[in-house]
């Protein structure tokens, strides 16, 4: 969702606001959650286009894109968020969880990591020295969304779905890479929202 008001104004209506900077509403399915700025480009058949802010997150390396690989590292970042880092400093959860894969290529294996995004650029260092802090520069991301409770096999049958539009459309992307976005709690069965992103070169 684009951009709009002033700051001064956005404070008057209770809207999410970033110091020096103009006021962000952030979408329905961030559910009243911080989430990472962006501006939506253009809307296509089947994907959007949006231009990310700068974004700040934690992350660390899982084995794979199973559930209990998954399960695994979203308890570690969870509990960095409920204060074990060395701040002691409790934070809250935002949206959305992502998974992000690198796909084999040449020598190197695939890689597979799961981020929360962090709201404030000033993050306490983690205690677990498997999580990283990671600055995502700010850029162009396609994104196709869908409903339902998420398989492995969905969003990947949403990313190949995805580069194919893309690819109808012209656009260059950079194809070994994907992230699958997720927005809802798991105890959520309604109205669930959820995407797959392809980065711009």
């Amino acid at each position: 969702m684009a951009r709009t008001l002033p700051s001064a104004l956005c404070l008057l209506v209770g809207l999410t606001c970033l110091p020096y900077t103009e006021c962000w509403e952030a979408p329905w399915f961030c559910h009243g959650r911080e989430c990472p700025v962006y501006t939506l480009v253009n809307e296509y058949q089947g994907f959007e286009e949006r231009s990310y802010d700068v974004s700040y997150w934690i992350a660390t390396d899982i084995a794979s894109t199973s559930q209990s690989d998954i399960t695994e590292g979203f308890w570690k970042l969870y509990y960095f968020n409920q204060g074990q880092n060395n701040e002691s400093k409790e934070i809250a959860m935002t949206r959305p969880v992502l998974v992000s894969v690198k796909e084999a290529d040449g020598m190197e294996e695939r890689q597979v990591s799961i981020s929360f995004y962090q709201s404030d650029s000033n993050i306490p260092e983690p205690i677990d020295t498997t999580i990283r802090i990671i600055v995502v520069p700010g850029g162009t991301v396609y994104v196709r969304s869908f409903s339902g409770l998420a398989s492995d096999q969905d969003a990947l049958e949403n990313v190949q779905q995805l580069k194919d539009d893309l690819g109808a459309a012209g656009k260059e992307f950079i194809e070994n890479r994907f992230d699958a976005a997720g927005y809802d709690a798991p105890w959520d069965l309604f109205y669930r929202h959820n995407e797959v992103w392809v980065r711009a070169p």
